[in-house]
């Protein structure tokens, strides 16, 4: 790939996109005004509402009548105009008169809740739900005609029952959905709880009995979450669904006026017949499309941040400005994948009406799900993390509860960063179809190059596609036998997840076995050269790199737990079977048999970190990340230099085996030293060290395995 060309591809494409004023209004100039009009206006209106429902008189019609002081306690704060029998039909006030109306049964579900809440606090209970009456449809006709507020009903008995010590029954009517009738509510409330307050009292005085009496338990719940974790939660119910969408919003139009736009004004052809490659091509349009979002992303994070700083109540309610950058850097990769995305179904359109419509349910299939952060209880988790556009937003809100823990934000990246790959991989794999540039039309498995060819090699495309897929069955599959046990799940993971997709990959394109896999006798030197590094490794490991970045304890627990199959009675070469043996055939034939066979066209240098990196991440640990990915080294290196796929097996299997040892007998690992520090001692360390310098030493002197297409890059 030409820089200088994909740079002067961008920067035009930047200018042009920049002269559009909708790209400018969807961009900058919407985020820059949403979110100021939108949160300080709405709540300008919703505080002008509040004043204006507080300083209106409600209007509440009493029916019925016999509780002394009732009349004084709702007129106390003047706020409330009484009519007594206000709106009653005559049937309804002679029943209450005569007494032959009774207060009617609360609903199963409410009189359930209800004696709950009474037993609990011993206070009434509000928003019940009463069984159908006289009383309750006419109440219901007068509050929901406007006639009145709100309704108050004395029953007949509360006379009686407030003389003889017990309570006696009163009923508020009111409809929930009219801020006016709902103030109503309020007002009659705090009037009767404070006369029901005043009730009690008397009588305890009359008794004799302390104020307590009553209460029994003088009972406080108090909220341990801080002013910045309460702000969160209410933020994150919203504001990440609004910047994902927002920001998603800002690379719509670009992607189809890059795409669709030039078909319709006929610069595509133009561009084709120049001197360029199709991945200098899309490298240039994804650029600059990228970058329109991540400004549009910017202006979102940055009027936003601006409105909360100006509205939130400074020490009471705030959010650190850090949060903001960290949730601009989290917003990065889920444009990236977006951006891929609408380029690669946006090149179908035949201009740029058809773009939109192309577009507009791809945008909403992928941004809509973000919604989900408004619902309470869903959280980021194991599950939701590898979600796409799901799992950026809830980050985002546990960012702003301050509760992302390092593993699933490093998981968050991992998955986010795999669908990015693999939607760039297909917006290139579509770039490289002039039949599709040009309106023309192309079957699926020929596009996505799933046409199967006996004796050809994978390429990098395929394995990148192939370990992201891996990666996220490999994820999902684990969490699904949490329950299975140890064992079982090694099993299933490795050999299902692991071997199995590698040998059916090669048998469904015809990739040939013994050069995919490296299926060549490993020289005497590179056996030797395996041995030494695979027994000494993990020292290494254990000693150095371990205290680069540490692990917390959980994660080392659960570690053991593995190596130790649950804790059930075995013997060693069980262990060896199931955690040395089984994992270095399975991820082996993957890693560096299928995936290495796919990179060996980067050269030596690249297909080494590129495996190293993807073995690593396939570990789905921050903390484990940097061993795994030398060891990872290490075992590529060794297939790369001996052309033998068995001598990274060997390797593999002695690392994983004697680590599994020294947990497994706990007197050789005191002996080792290894079971009673965090970290391995300094002597045992260097030891190993000298030793693995040694196989590295003897590794280089095997003469370079030549494999066709990497051997004049070696």
């Amino acid at each position: 790939m030409r820089l200088h060309l994909v740079r002067t591809i961008v920067f035009k494409e930047l200018t042009e996109t920049l002269r559009d004023r909708r790209t400018l209004l969807m961009m900058v100039a919407l985020p820059v005004l949403l979110y100021p009009i939108i949160i300080m206006g709405f709540g300008k209106l919703q505080e002008s509402t509040r004043e204006a429902t507080e300083g209106r008189e409600s209007r509440v019609a009493v029916w019925g009548s016999g509780l002394s002081g009732l009349e004084n306690a709702l007129k106390r704060e003047g706020k409330l105009q009484v009519e007594a029998w206000a709106h009653a039909p005559r049937d309804v006030k002679e029943g209450l008169e005569q007494g032959t109306l009774k207060r009617p049964a609360l609903s199963a579900k409410t009189e359930k809740d209800a004696a709950g809440a009474r037993d609990r606090s011993g206070d009434p209970v509000r928003g019940t739900t009463e069984s159908a009456s006289p009383v309750l449809d006419a109440a219901r006709a007068a509050i929901v005609d406007r006639r009145v507020d709100a309704v108050l009903v004395v029953w007949p008995d509360v006379a009686s029952a407030v003389a003889e010590g017990r309570a006696g029954g009163v009923s508020i009517y009111f409809d929930s959905v009219r801020e006016d009738s709902a103030e109503a509510e309020r007002r009659v409330f705090e009037g009767l709880t404070e006369l029901r307050q005043s009730l009690v009292r008397e009588r305890q005085r009359q008794r004799g009995l302390d104020e307590g009496f009553a209460i029994g338990l003088d009972l406080r719940s108090t909220n341990v979450a801080p002013e910045s974790r309460r702000t969160g939660q209410l933020l994150g119910l919203v504001l990440p669904f609004m910047l994902v969408t927002m920001s998603l919003l800002g690379g719509f139009y670009p992607a189809i006026d890059l795409t669709a736009g030039e078909k319709e004004r006929g610069t595509m052809q133009t561009l084709l017949c120049a001197p360029l490659r199709s991945v200098e091509i899309i490298a240039g349009k994804f650029l600059a499309v990228w970058i329109v979002s991540l400004i549009a992303a910017l202006a979102n994070v940055a009027s936003l941040g601006a409105t909360l700083m100006r509205i939130l109540p400074g020490e009471q309610m705030s959010v650190a400005p850090s949060t903001f950058v960290l949730t601009f850097v989290m917003l990065l990769p889920v444009t990236f994948f977006i951006t891929a995305i609408f380029l690669a179904v946006a090149a179908f359109a035949k201009d740029f009406k058809d773009g939109q419509n192309f577009l507009t349910p791809v945008y909403m299939l992928l941004a809509l799900p973000a919604g989900v952060t408004m619902l309470r209880g869903v959280e980021l988790n194991g599950w939701t993390a590898f979600v796409p556009v799901v799992n950026i937003a809830l980050l985002i809100k546990a960012l702003l509860v301050s509760e992302a823990a390092a593993d699933l934000v490093f998981l968050v990246l991992i998955s986010s960063t795999a669908y990015a790959l693999l939607a760039l991989l297909l917006a290139a794999r579509v770039f490289e179809r002039e039949q599709v540039l040009l309106g023309g039309h192309e079957s699926v498995r020929s596009l996505l190059g799933f046409e199967r060819t006996r004796g050809s090699r994978p390429g990098p495309t395929f394995v990148l596609t192939a370990f992201a897929v891996v990666l996220v069955l490999t994820f999902y599959g684990s969490l699904l036998l949490e329950r299975a046990g140890t064992v079982t799940t090694l099993l299933v993971t490795e050999y299902g997840f692991f071997l199995l997709p590698t040998l059916l990959l090669m048998a469904a394109f015809g990739f040939p076995a013994r050069t995919t896999l490296s299926l060549r006798r490993p020289p005497v030197l590179g056996v030797l050269a395996a041995v030494l590094i695979g027994c000494s490794a993990w020292a290494f490991v254990g000693g150095v790199l371990i205290r680069l970045l540490p692990p917390p304890e959980s994660l080392v627990h659960a570690l053991e737990k593995v190596l130790l199959l649950d804790g059930q009675p075995t013997s060693l070469w069980v262990v060896w079977l199931l955690i040395a043996v089984t994992p270095a055939l399975c991820e082996e034939f993957f890693f560096r048999g299928l995936v290495l066979s796919g990179l060996r066209t980067l050269g030596m240098v690249p297909a080494i970190f590129v495996c190293a990196l993807l073995f690593g991440l396939a570990h789905s640990s921050i903390y484990r990340l940097l061993p795994t990915m030398f060891i990872g080294g290490l075992l590529t290196w060794l297939v790369w230099r001996t052309g033998s796929i068995w001598c990274g097996i060997i390797g593999h299997a002695l690392n994983n085996g004697i680590a599994a040892t020294l947990v497994f007998d706990k007197g050789l690992g005191d002996w080792f030293g290894a079971s009673t520090q965090a970290f391995l001692g300094w002597p045992l360390t260097l030891a190993g060290t000298l030793v693995l310098g040694l196989g590295v030493l003897m590794l280089k002197m095997v003469p370079p395995a030549r494999d066709g297409r990497s051997s004049t890059r070696s």
